[in-house]
């Protein structure tokens, strides 16, 4: 018996373009899905890229750090040209200063010290914060901010070259007060050449004083009375310029109270100023030849109370009935019941004082009364001591120039010729 083989059966040219096609697909479609990857990823790098460069600004030029003028220290300044794109709409939002130390000739970290918003290109760094005598490198950072689509925060920024090193120090003279200066050295000069033609001799000028050419009649009235004197010296302390003057014209009018052997009364409200009171009183009787009539009574302490001390001076007023009543320093809303009373017994009044709102009542109720300036400018006139004239002379003439000065900066600011007035400036 003969076996036959069984044949393979033949595939159609239909069948074989079929197997063809898919063969081909499995070939082509890895490295199509490959190079479709790789497409995608260099499309992503590209893109962040171009946004990188399209929203990161031009940085900062000519950066330059340098101690604070004019300061104490512990201050650096720090300057550089704007960042091109630091306009109106531009890239740069703000400027973010960098500071590292700088120690062996090698930078140490930098850190964020300020920051300045755009269209500045100054930063001060006067807080305080910097130590004199360390080197520091400082660089500044141009900094644009935009807002994601997932609302985040984005910074593009880009950073200056670092400064050569710097430090702060103190500076001895602050040239911005050298017209100060200036003033100074005139005024001082005006006073000592006027001490010394009083001390030559000189009989400098003062306007008179009414209030001080009647002393001498108040007291002369006193001693014609049998009545004694009152000096009251208000509520100030040693520590007060007002009561300092008082105790100078004090001492003129215990002068008087000694030669005319007419008693003199001082009541005081602290306990400093009438231990100073009795010093000079006591030194002026001893000035006259009298110092064994002085009685260390004659200064006594009341209270420290302001209303307190008017109601006991105002019932020695009513008892006693003086002729010749002094206030003289600093005074409050007790002035006008304590010279009312005075007025009230018909006693003679002499008031300074250097208080504008009491002024009004020394006025109102009193014979003489000294103005502001004339409080302190008493004791020269009495005491015709040559330091003190000479005081008072060279600041008649420095208020004279000041004057002077205004007037003519009032003329020339009115009609535009000259700024005068940056002559008087001490603060940038």
């Amino acid at each position: 018996m003969k076996r036959t083989c069984p044949t393979r059966p033949e595939l159609s040219s239909r069948q074989f373009k079929s197997l063809l096609a898919a063969a081909a697909l499995l070939l082509i479609f890895p490295g199509s899905l490959l190079a479709q990857q790789t497409f995608v990823q260099t499309d992503t790098i590209t893109s962040a890229d171009t946004l990188g460069v399209q929203y990161t600004p031009a940085p900062p030029q000519n950066v330059v750090a340098m101690d604070t003028p004019n300061d104490g220290g512990g201050s650096i300044i720090i300057t550089w040209g704007p960042s091109p794109d630091d306009f109106d709409g531009g890239k740069v939002k703000l400027y973010r200063i960098l500071r590292a130390e700088y120690n062996g000739g090698q930078p140490g970290e930098f850190t964020e010290v300020g920051d300045v918003p755009s269209g500045k290109a100054e930063y001060e760094n006067e807080d305080g914060n910097t130590t004199d005598d360390i080197m520091y490198l400082y660089r500044v950072m141009a900094v644009n901010r935009m807002t994601n689509e997932a609302g985040e925060i984005e910074e593009y920024t880009s950073e200056s070259p670092a400064t050569d090193p710097v430090t702060s120090s103190a500076q001895w003279f602050d040239s911005r007060r050298i017209n100060a200066l200036v003033g100074v050295i005139l005024l001082c000069s005006f006073i000592i050449y006027f001490i010394q033609q009083a001390r030559a001799g000189k009989e400098l000028y003062i306007r008179k004083i009414a209030g001080m050419e009647a002393v001498d009649e108040a007291v002369g009235r006193a001693t014609e009375m049998g009545r004694s004197i009152y000096y009251v010296s208000g509520l100030g302390d040693m520590d007060n310029m007002q009561t300092i003057a008082s105790m100078t014209i004090l001492g003129r009018v215990a002068e008087l109270a000694a030669q005319y052997e007419t008693h003199l009364a001082v009541p005081v409200c602290r306990s400093l100023v009438m231990v100073t009171g009795r010093e000079v009183v006591k030194e002026a009787y001893s000035k006259v030849g009298r110092p064994d009539a002085f009685k260390p009574d004659q200064v006594h302490y009341l209270t420290d109370d302001q209303f307190g001390y008017a109601a006991a001076v105002d019932g020695m007023f009513v008892r006693e009935k003086p002729a010749t009543i002094f206030y003289m320093g600093q005074f409050f809303a007790e002035s006008l019941i304590l010279a009312e009373t005075g007025n009230s017994i018909g006693a003679i009044q002499i008031a300074g004082t250097a208080m504008p709102a009491q002024l009004p009542f020394f006025v109102a109720a009193c014979d003489y009364t000294l103005i502001g300036e004339e409080l302190f400018a008493a004791s020269a006139y009495l005491s015709r001591e040559p330091k003190l004239l000479g005081s008072l002379k060279g600041q008649d003439i420095g208020k004279g120039l000041i004057l002077i000065a205004l007037i003519v900066g009032m003329l020339l600011e009115t009609f535009g010729i000259w700024q005068f007035s940056n002559l008087f400036s001490v603060i940038d």
